[in-house]
């Protein structure tokens, strides 16, 4: 290694973790190198050893190549975004190695694998993860500093995967991850979108929305399996025929055809001893062009032909406004497990001559509605091309699936009509009523319901226009239905979808929701995860219930100062990303108030900023100082076409530019917006958070993740008992989380019996007149009269769906007992510490564990 390459090195390490006793020069590459020996010897509580040679050697043998023979380049041009390819690509090898070893593992024992289905997988940068979980930090540091190169730059330059939008998709990458960590036979199915969900940019406050083009440098981890390419076939029409024994057979003809191809991208478990992978399916046209229509002259036509077959997997949830988005998606959810179904298939028969076992060799997952499809494309395969009986088939398919269910707002559960169904899938609409005919006899004949039982719970909505229901095809067609908390799982059974739980109560069980904890502590807050390491040793890595330990350390002054001082450099950290992204500069001293997920209404980003309003007219209208200084944190993404989530990040973001303008704040308050929420992004806030805020109306957030990487971290939640939240109040301590607001099943009476009033409370309480007034005036949009009119109008007049007045008032009380305990810092320490202390519950690794015995019955396949 080079003077230069070492010396880059040595003065990275020569300061971590403030041991600054070597020189800043070594004079000779060798003082330089037992310098460097001392320096590991003097850390050697760090959670990694010190780099052998030969690993260091080979990777560096492995990226020069790739620098060679890939890029065709010399390496002393190269700028750290010219070697995330090859760097990515010496990593890859590495995978591979082990992910084939794994195969054949498994196929040794021909072990039962599951199958993961899922529309999003929201898997972030790869490299560093890999890195992490191959533990190759520290080598590939040392490579690339001996070229001169920072690692940290390099990482920098990987663009996120944008293969999802929010915690549906990153409990999909946890998930996968876990099952590698677990050395368990588990494997992603999805679609390669071409482009993400979008990124997003903030122009005069409002949200614009732009092309993720994330694949434009290419997808080094991606490995092409055209060889296992899927044909897809979409449209035509069923014809009946009767075979040689007088049956009536069900042929569906005239199709198109679309080619699902596959890209392997390799999911390693912690140790890299198991490396699984997610298949992804990319569409291509049958053909590259219809000759039939290029024969006639019209070239035009067919190349149109041919992009309309690939717009398939061209991007991440298209709008369904119009009538031609909502065809396209639902040919993505079909194109989803069509092809899904087909490999999965086609791996097992390689190795089996029937169908009997498929069900103790195969489980198949389906996150959410989107893959319902699932259950009549297994029907349809095996009727139909295998030539299995009905029943026979009926019990295999409902053997093999599972559900869970993500959400609990009516309305957000998928209904397709019927109409379209027929268009797209004629053969799949014949399969579903045939499910469905057969599931209403058995409820009339056996179970005895009543006409209004068997309305709710048919696949297919009666109406104006007919739907066929995309949770109820999920239940019938699965042995196991579950939720995703304890609280969220009882209003599933009892409000949801109660008759389903009557009739099938052993089917449905909780599967709490939990975060991979090499993701989000050891690769998202390194500085924490080696302190974590010196004072308990590695074993919480793989078992996060270790962190238990810390309890002791809880009150322990030295403990306190040095968690604190690791999460005041993260807070400086996010302060320049901030600075950078937003323009806004804020105080990393003061108490990072954080809410960071999806853009949406009963999430309640409204009443977070509707708390920063009334503390802007304390200071403002009341002369008030208010007690702790907050910088208010959000990001966050909204749905192109959900006009009033656009309005709340506009609203955001004018209540920002008035507060972090007025010089009589005096810093007191600082907004800051932090444009394209993302992974990546995400790694570095939450390490910095000091308050968590899950203020989601009680009863509507079926768990949420983001809660759990916080508390993980060492921030305090304020929340509603919603979703997980419930779960991590018992696991901290009530003294340890401030809760408020009303319950699911106060918020469930109010609804029922139409009680609540919010303008009763307005005309009542002079502090949420005045914050109303605010909203209803031009304060925050002096350029855009009455642009913010509609919120005051939907709380007080349209009946304020989401309870922001009937939970403001506990809201600000929990607020102020939380800047009371940030005064106080050896408290405040104490429940930070505590929380991470006792967060073992929401590591994936358990939750993976009881899903595979309970649901997936698949078992730990080690060598």
């Amino acid at each position: 290694m080079g003077d230069k390459g070492f010396q880059h090195w040595y003065d990275t390490f020569r300061c971590s973790n403030n041991h600054c006793q070597f020189p800043a020069r070594m004079d000779t590459d060798h003082s330089i190198r037992v310098n460097a020996v001392l320096w590991w010897s003097a850390t050697n509580e760090s959670a990694n050893p010190m780099p052998q040679v030969k690993p260091v050697e080979d990777l560096r043998e492995s990226i020069s190549r790739h620098i060679r023979y890939t890029l065709a380049r010399d390496e002393r041009h190269l700028q750290a975004s010219d070697l995330v390819k090859p760097v990515s690509l010496a990593i890859r090898d590495r995978l591979i190695d082990k992910m084939m070893e794994t195969e054949e593992r498994y196929e040794r024992s021909d072990a039962k694998r599951l199958c993961y289905l899922s529309m999003e997988f929201l898997m972030g940068r790869s490299l560093g993860d890999n890195l992490a979980n191959l533990r190759l930090y520290d080598e590939c540091r040392l490579v690339l500093a001996d070229m001169g190169i920072k690692l940290d730059d390099v990482l920098e330059h990987e663009p996120d995967a944008g293969l999802g939008n929010g915690g549906l998709g990153r409990l999909a990458a946890c998930f996968l991850e876990s099952l590698a960590t677990l050395a368990m036979p588990g494997f992603g199915y999805g679609i390669d979108y071409e482009y993400g969900l979008f990124k997003q940019e903030i122009s005069n406050g409002y949200q614009r929305e732009k092309p993720d083009r994330w694949k434009a440098l290419g997808t080094p981890f991606h490995i092409e399996r055209p060889h296992e390419s899927c044909l897809i076939p979409l449209y035509g029409r069923v014809e009946d025929i009767s075979d040689e024994e007088g049956n009536t057979r069900h042929l569906w003809v005239d199709w198109k055809l679309v080619i699902g191809v596959p890209h392997d991208m390799p999911i390693a478990g912690y140790g890299g001893h198991t490396v699984n992978f997610l298949r992804l399916f990319s569409a291509r046209a049958s053909q590259d062009f219809d000759i039939e229509i290029f024969n006639r002259g019209d070239y035009i036509r067919a190349v149109e032909q041919k992009i309309g077959s690939e717009n398939i997997s061209r991007v991440l949830y298209p709008s369904d406004s119009v009538m031609s988005g909502r065809e396209l998606r639902l040919i993505q959810e079909y194109f989803l497990v069509a092809c899904s179904l087909q490999d999965i298939v086609r791996r097992y028969r390689l190795h089996h001559s029937d169908f009997d076992q498929f069900p103790s060799k195969v489980a198949v997952q389906m996150n959410d509605t989107h893959p319902s499809l699932a259950v009549p494309e297994l029907m349809r395969i095996l009727v139909d091309d295998h030539g299995v009986e009905w029943k026979k088939a009926w019990d295999i398919t409902r053997q093999t699936f599972g559900y869970t269910n993500h959400t609990l707002l009516p309305e957000a559960l998928e209904k397709w009509p019927v109409g379209l169904m027929q268009h797209v899938l004629p053969r799949h609409m014949q399969i579903i009523n045939r499910i469905n005919f057969e599931f209403l006899r058995m409820l009339s004949q056996d179970y005895v319901a009543n006409d209004d039982q068997i309305r709710r719970m048919s696949v297919i909505e009666e109406g104006y226009e007919k739907q066929v229901r995309m949770a109820q095809l999920a239940i019938i067609g699965s042995h196991a239905v579950n939720g995703v908390s304890e609280l969220h799982t009882e209003l599933l059974k009892n409000s949801l979808v109660p008759d389903f739980a009557q009739l099938w109560p052993e089917r449905f069980s909780n599967k709490t929701n939990g975060v991979a904890p090499r993701r989000w502590l050891l690769k998202a807050n390194p500085a924490l995860s080696n302190l974590l390491t010196r004072t308990l040793g590695d074993g919480w890595i793989m078992n996060l219930d270790h962190l238990k330990q810390l309890e002791c350390y809880a009150n322990d002054r030295e403990f306190q100062l040095e968690f604190l001082s690791i999460k005041q450099r993260n807070k400086q950290k996010l302060t320049e990303v901030i600075q950078a992204t937003t323009g806004v500069m804020v105080d990393s001293t003061s108490m990072f108030d954080v809410q960071i997920k999806r853009i949406h209404e009963y999430k309640r980003q409204l009443l977070n900023v509707m708390r920063i309003i009334h503390d802007y007219l304390r200071i403002v209208e009341d002369g008030e100082d208010l007690p702790v200084a907050r910088t208010c944190v959000f990001a966050g993404k909204a749905a192109p076409g959900y006009w009033a989530a656009k309005q709340i990040i506009k609203l955001i973001n004018n209540v920002a530019q008035v507060i972090n303008n007025d010089p009589r704040v005096r810093d007191r308050i600082k907004i800051a917006f932090v444009p394209d929420y993302r992974v990546s992004l995400a790694e570095v806030i939450i390490p910095a958070a000091d308050l968590s805020e899950q203020i989601s109306t009680a009863g509507m957030e079926a768990s949420g993740t983001g809660n759990m990487k916080l508390a993980m971290n060492g921030a305090l939640t304020i929340g509603t008992l919603d979703g997980a939240n419930v779960e991590i109040l018992e696991e901290v301590g009530a003294e340890n989380i401030y809760t408020f607001g009303h319950t699911p099943a106060q918020v469930q009476e109010m609804q029922r019996e139409q009680s609540y009033r919010a303008r009763d409370l307005y005309n009542n309480d002079l502090r949420l007149r005045r914050l109303m007034d605010a909203l209803g005036s031009n304060m925050f949009c002096a350029e855009e009269h009455g642009l913010f009119r509609w919120i005051f109008d939907s709380i007080l007049d349209q009946g304020d769906r989401y309870f922001h007045l009937a939970d403001m008032t506990s809201y600000l009380e929990a607020g102020t007992k939380a800047e009371q305990d940030f005064l106080h810092t050896p408290e405040w320490a104490r429940k930070a510490i505590l929380n991470t202390a006792r967060v073992g519950k929401f590591s994936s690794d358990r939750t993976i564990r009881e899903y595979a015995r309970d649901i997936w019955h698949i078992e730990r396949t080690a060598g």
